[in-house]
């Protein structure tokens, strides 16, 4: 779960898309890629499908995001530069390379004022992917209330696996096998030099403000 990365999910209307399941009045069906709340063009085009969905926005802390992106990036490409080097353009002066994929994902609030040009900010629910791990029966809950549905989904469909580090979802009737996130989740990040994480705490602190002002909501990752 530390790797959910900017998961947007968008609720369709049940008229809209036909690559999209049938669905009834009285379900909502939903569909997520991570890469939506990152990619210019998302907004324009999901709104111009349907300027009524609503938007669901994992974020976690900028810092551990950008790492936790290098560290998978890594475990597939073994021979990349090292963090720092692709993290700054000067490490001695701390100027952070802001066009590395890795960094540039965690300035949310320039990707949110994209997205802003389209959708009203009430129709977007922002996920602390930190509290997801410590308290997902809470975030779930707050969830189902924005998408206008009962809590089912409560603290009795979680247990917490020691290996992964996060919460899975307990043995459906349905399956043998509880439900958690891939081999891939869960994997053990890079040590980072302490300095190193200070710096980008500073770099990404003034672009968190704004993004916590913007939302309504305090995510406290300094």
């Amino acid at each position: 779960m530390n790797d959910f990365y900017l998961s947007l999910s968008t609720v369709i209307p049940p008229a809209e898309m036909g690559l999209m399941p049938r669905t009834l009045d009285s379900q909502i069906t939903l569909e997520k890629t991570p890469s939506y709340f990152v990619t210019r063009e998302a907004p324009r085009r999901i709104c111009s499908m349907s300027h009524e969905t609503k938007l669901i926005v994992v974020v976690r802390n900028p810092v551990t995001r950008a790492i936790s992106d290098y560290t998978q990036t890594l475990s597939k490409k073994p021979d990349i530069p090292t963090f720092e080097e692709l993290a700054f353009k000067n490490k001695s002066e701390g100027l952070v390379d802001s066009s590395w994929n890795a960094i540039r994902i965690g300035m949310y609030i320039l990707h949110l004022e994209n997205w802003l040009q389209y959708f009203r900010l009430s129709q977007m629910h922002f996920v602390s992917g930190e509290r997801l791990i410590t308290d997902p029966a809470g975030e779930m809950g707050r969830v189902q209330d924005f998408l206008g549905l009962k809590r089912i989904i409560t603290d009795k469909h979680f247990y917490f696996n020691r290996t992964k580090g996060f919460p899975c979802l307990k043995k459906p009737e349905s399956s043998s096998q509880p439900r958690c996130l891939g081999k891939s989740k869960g994997r053990t990040h890079v040590q980072i030099e302490r300095e190193v994480i200070e710096q980008l705490q500073e770099f990404y602190r003034p672009f968190n403000i704004k993004f916590f002002e913007t939302v309504g909501q305090d995510f406290k990752w300094d």
